[in-house]
């Protein structure tokens, strides 16, 4: 059975502008309480919706909205399921942003939350929601777009099953082949990559450790012209090096990476780098599990919440 669709209330009623004017850090929450109704309009819903599978009986879903919310929450603030659902009846800021001040019993189970996040992860919709939510920040000028995207997109909470873009995909194939090397060397990454061509590897955020407008075209394709000289780079390195690119771990991560530079990036007439439009066959979108294809959903991808 579908949700029917959440319809927060626009203003801030005097107990939200109350709050609202408590918050002096952590601005991300009076955010997300103004734009939620931009982000989580009819059509951007229905699309949630259709991950719940149709079911006779039961209790109708929780709104998807609301626990898009709290997962953005989460990923921002690298929560745990567990501290998210606590934060809900204990953190007055959690509760402005999913509509539910004072509530004692949070709206919704962890294992909902947790069965939520899969279904994102599986049907590819984490990236409409970061992305969404981006671009609100960017549009309204509310939070900074490029803040907010290097925590999102560098977020733990995905796991190995995070469909990820093609500059994640690169920096984290090249990341787990500079790491392995490290740990033979009993270095940290962070010393070793630097040494290697991979400066942009160095943090715990390629984006961020980019530092560009991700907002913009030419930034994006500059952006991945780095990321590709940081890979060719990296392989002049260990083609000298030849006992660790014998490692199989390495020699399966360059490899990885050089698979991902052929399916989605391309020359224009011009001869710039680019990324491919549409979508190649079979494309890899996950470093971890490489079963994990384009377009494949579960036989029974996301039963009743």
């Amino acid at each position: 059975m579908r949700p029917e669709q959440w319809k927060p209330a626009i203003e801030l009623s005097n107990k939200e502008q109350k709050i609202v004017k408590l918050i002096k850090r952590a601005k991300l929450f009076v955010f997300l309480r103004e734009i939620r109704h931009l982000l989580f309009d009819e059509t951007f819903q229905e699309e949630l919706s259709k991950m719940y599978a149709e079911a006779d009986k039961g209790h109708p879903p929780v709104p998807p909205a609301q626990l898009a919310l709290i997962v953005i929450l989460q990923a921002y603030t690298k929560a745990s399921d567990a501290e998210a659902i606590e934060s809900l009846t204990m953190d007055r800021r959690w509760q402005l942003v999913l509509d539910c001040l004072d509530c004692e019993q949070a709206p919704f189970s962890q294992a909902t939350l947790v069965r939520f996040r899969q279904a994102l992860i599986i049907h590819q919709l984490d990236r409409r929601l970061i992305e969404r939510t981006v671009e609100l920040a960017h549009k309204t000028k509310k939070f900074g777009s490029r803040q907010l995207r290097a925590a999102l997109d560098s977020s733990p909470l995905w796991g190995a099953a995070k469909v990820e873009d093609t500059y994640n995909l690169l920096g984290h194939a090249l990341s787990k082949a500079l790491s392995v090397i490290a740990r033979q060397q009993g270095r940290e990454l962070a010393e070793l990559a630097p040494e290697m061509g991979g400066e942009i590897l160095a943090g715990s955020s390629l984006k961020a450790a980019l530092d560009l407008n991700w907002d913009d075209p030419e930034e994006k394709s500059f952006a991945l012209g780095i990321v590709l000289s940081t890979l060719h780079e990296i392989e002049a390195h260990l083609t000298r090096q030849a006992d660790a690119r014998s490692d199989p771990v390495v020699r399966s991560s360059l490899e990885t990476a050089r698979q991902i530079e052929t399916q989605d990036v391309e020359r224009d007439e011009q001869g710039e780098l680019k990324l491919r439009r549409g979508v190649a066959k079979n494309r890899r979108i996950t470093i971890e599990d490489e079963e994990m294809r384009h377009g494949w959903k579960g036989e029974t991808a996301f039963i009743d919440l």
